[in-house]
């Protein structure tokens, strides 16, 4: 089965706002995942081994927490790149007009 050549998707007018919404992301997971290292580097990982959660000690709720922050930042880094995409596009003028 053939298919098409790719399309040229043309210039990415949103690449300095997704830029920059990345590196703030980026920013933000980092200072979470030092929180996760600090405990570890300050209490010797004694801290980790506390039951916080249903039976689950903090290292494991912890790791959890950063797995899912993870998945739920790329959602809302897409949505939001997503958004400014189609916002961009509505601004831009037609092609030969």
């Amino acid at each position: 089965m053939l298919h098409e050549p790719a399309r040229d998707s043309g210039p990415d007018h949103a690449s300095v706002y997704k830029t920059r919404l990345g590196l703030w992301m980026f920013l933000f997971y980092c200072l979470f995942y030092a929180g996760f290292v600090m405990i570890n580097v300050l209490t010797g990982g004694k801290a980790m081994q506390t039951i916080v959660l249903s039976g689950m000690n903090l290292a494991v709720v912890y790791g959890m927490g950063l797995i899912v922050l993870a998945l739920v930042m790329a959602l809302i880094y897409n949505h939001l790149c997503t958004a400014k995409e189609h916002e961009l596009e509505s601004k831009e003028p037609e092609v030969g007009q």
